[in-house]
């Protein structure tokens, strides 16, 4: 096997533990698992999650959900953005999603109503700033008399803040917080059931303590990233991207390597060919030195283009041969610094990694 994705589920298990002790006491967290478990691999992160103590899951589509469920987790699973069409099968998998218009929530208590379904467990998200989607907080009323004629039990109730990872003070997610006190304040007002709160995602753990509030949605913590140099000490990264020399050139001063003669020796070197590119998601932005690999812990930079599915590094002098180890992701390569050298962020690098990669799950 060439190239393949190795997750450690220990690294998992010791990043859940490290995140739930940095949580106020009455907090817990929802681990969000969409895009594969951010390009890992879902099903067998779930299922250690579970086992852990986890309470509730998150995903982004109902479809991932669903494969949850077939594998038997039983825990709550929120559906961050249902779709209308698949409003039956979210109701048949007793998944719970996620309202965030009118229109939303019109369309699945139309659907609950039809299947003669009452208390059906959902979530409610207000938009105070990021303006993807959500209710506007000058919604309130509208929903909150929604909730008490509604078929609907209301589990939580939460928005999401755009750059919890800036440093504070900062001026845009105190104003996102404050127009969710303002939410939260006229829900406690409300007749019905009081619900929980959430409002902080990874980088909000850290930076924002004193908005744990009920629950946090965890996602890219859990597999090791927390968007700041300080955060990512307390965390190891659970993927490591591996891959092996298939062959090395002699090159000589002048000689070009890749597409468009991409990049020019500027002396007398040597070149790695490895068997992984953008058609797996090693992307054409990391070609040209933005990109690097570990071989033996020695940095070799990627030259010239990246194929579709291959990339040439530069191995100077590193001792190698055909068929040495590379580390392409990982500890020694962290995602997150490969990614920033490359204009992008570690959640696009992981979670773009192609399904022609092989899983191996490391228990």
């Amino acid at each position: 096997m060439l190239t393949f994705l190795e997750i450690d589920l220990k690294k998992l298990e010791y990043n859940y533990f490290s995140l739930k002790e940095r949580l106020s006491p009455n907090s817990n967290i929802i681990g969000v698992i969409k895009a594969n478990a951010y390009g890992s691999v879902a099903l067998p992160i779930a299922e250690k999650l579970v086992g852990l103590g986890i309470e509730a899951l998150a995903v982004a589509y109902a479809e991932e959900a669903v494969q949850l469920r077939q594998i038997g987790i039983k825990v709550p699973i929120l559906v961050f953005y249902p779709q209308l069409e698949n409003f039956n099968n979210i109701i048949h998998h007793n998944l719970e999603p996620v309202l965030y218009s009118k229109r939303s929530w019109e369309k699945f208590a139309e659907r609950v109503k039809e299947k003669k379904k009452a208390a059906y467990p959902i979530h409610i998200k207000y938009n105070t700033g990021l303006n993807r989607i959500g209710f506007h907080p000058n919604e309130a009323n509208w929903v909150v008399e929604e909730i008490s004629n509604g078929p609907f039990e209301v589990k939580s109730i939460y928005s999401h803040l755009g750059q919890t990872e800036s440093l504070r003070p900062d001026a845009e997610t105190e104003r996102q917080i404050g127009l969710f006190k303002e939410v939260m304040q006229r829900h406690k007002e409300a007749s019905h059931p009081r619900p929980e709160f959430h409002l902080l995602n990874t980088s909000g753990v850290f930076n924002y303590p004193e908005y744990h509030l009920d629950w946090v949605r965890v996602g890219i913590g859990l597999y090791g990233f927390a968007n700041h140099p300080k955060w990512n000490e307390t965390l190891q990264p659970v993927a490591q991207l591996k891959t092996n020399i298939t062959q090395i050139h002699e090159i000589k001063a002048g000689e070009t390597v890749g597409y468009n003669c991409g990049w020019k020796a500027p002396q007398n070197t040597r070149i790695g060919v490895l068997p992984i590119g953008h058609a797996d998601g090693f992307s054409r932005q990391y070609g040209h030195g933005k990109g690097w690999v570990s071989i033996d812990s020695h940095k070799a930079p990627v030259v010239g283009n990246v194929c579709m599915d291959m990339i040439m590094v530069e191995l100077g002098n590193i001792p190698c041969d055909e068929g040495s180890e590379v580390v392409v992701i990982g500890s020694a390569v962290r995602a997150d610094e490969l990614a920033e050298n490359a204009g992008t962020i570690s959640y696009e690098l992981l979670s773009a990694l192609g399904n022609r990669i092989p899983r191996i799950v490391k228990t």
